[in-house]
This record gives C-alpha cells, sequence and structure tokens, in this order.
C-alpha cells in the first residue's frame, strides 16, 4: 500500500488560518477590555468628576474664597435594608475653599444584625470634579447590630479651582446624595460547615 503525499498548503488554507488567528486574538483584546472596563470607568469618572463623581482629598485648600454655596444633603435606603438613613442637617452654606463636617445617621430598625454599604454621587454632575472629600464612610461596609444607631461623618470642600470654571459661575447649590444598598455580611454561626470528625 503506497502513502498518500500530504497535500500541499494552499493560499486558501493559509488565508482560512490567518483569519481564525485574528478571529481568537479579537475575542481574547474583548474579553480583557471587558475585564478592564469596570476599573477604567472609574479611575475616568474619579479624574474627571463624570456622573456626579467627587474626589477624594488628602488634604484641605490653603485658603478660602469669599464665594459661598449651598450643599445639599440627602439619604436614601435601598430596598431590602431596613435602615433609617438621614443627614443631621439638609443644608449647609459653605465658602469655596472651606472645610466642613457633617453627620449622617443610621439605624438598624429589624431584630437582626445587618450590613450595608453606601454609594454617592452629587449634583450638577459637572461639580463632581470640584467636590472633594477627606473623610467618608461610603463604598465600606457598615454592620449594625438591632435597634443600634450610628453616627457618620462626612468632611468635605469645595475646590477652589471651580472659580476657573466660567460656566459654572452660576452654580449656587450642590446635593450630596447618598444610597444605602444591602451587603453580604457574615455568615450565620448555623451556615459555616462543620468539619469536626463525628464521634
Amino acid at each position: 500500500m503506497t502513502e498518500q503525499a500530504p497535500k500541499p498548503t494552499t493560499d486558501l488554507d493559509r488565508r482560512h488560518r490567518n483569519v481564525a488567528a485574528a478571529c481568537s486574538l479579537f475575542v481574547a483584546v474583548m474579553v480583557g477590555a471587558a475585564f478592564a472596563a469596570v476599573p477604567l470607568y472609574d479611575m475616568f469618572c474619579r479624574a474627571t468628576g463624570f456622573d456626579g463623581t467627587t474626589q477624594v482629598a488628602k488634604s484641605a485648600p490653603a485658603a478660602a474664597l469669599d464665594r459661598t454655596m449651598i450643599v445639599r444633603f440627602d439619604g436614601n435606603v435601598a430596598p431590602g435594608l431596613d435602615w433609617d438613613f438621614r443627614p443631621e442637617i439638609t443644608t449647609t452654606t459653605v465658602k469655596v475653599g472651606e472645610t466642613k463636617l457633617v453627620n449622617f445617621k443610621v439605624r438598624n430598625r429589624s431584630d437582626r444584625e445587618l450590613s450595608g454599604t453606601a454609594t454617592y454621587n452629587v449634583t450638577p454632575e459637572t461639580t463632581g470634579a470640584y467636590f472633594a472629600k477627606l473623610q467618608c464612610f461610603c463604598f465600606t461596609e457598615q454592620t449594625l447590630k438591632p435597634g443600634e444607631e450610628i453616627d457618620m461623618p462626612v468632611a468635605f470642600f469645595v475646590d477652589p479651582t471651580i472659580a476657573d470654571e466660567r460656566e459654572l459661575d452660576r452654580v449656587k447649590q450642590i446635593t450630596l446624595s447618598y444610597t444605602f444598598f444591602p451587603a453580604k455580611g457574615p455568615k450565620p454561626l448555623a451556615a459555616v460547615k462543620d468539619d469536626r470528625p463525628k464521634l
């Protein structure tokens, strides 16, 4: 029996392999982009204040301006979290560049331990790049025992560089809004697997 010689590679076969390789590369790039999209979007929002994302500051401005702004505070709780959450004051007037401290109160109305995490934004959204927080409880999981109530401080300022933006000259008021969402707390003891040997 004679052995058949392998078929010579044709241009069409090479083109098919190139298309398959290009498609595989494209899929790999798209999967990588999907995983990178969330952190990249978050970095973009923090850098630009897009979508009302506020800034995180390490220190307060050296001096305040004569320009004043009214800052309003809003507290919300998403369905599924039996908490009462509200600002101690609903409005305050601050000088641009002046550091201000306000407290939010949160109370667990339920008869069991609950955990929540707060997200935030400011409106108008264009002011997000100029609203800076020195201290905040956002994105940190909070756990409250049944009936427990705590104060949560927020230290902030409106960055004096807002004065350089002529289109924001007419902005007299900023609203800082928080919403608490249910978070996964520690597992109850009954849910923890018992790996001890049975006697």
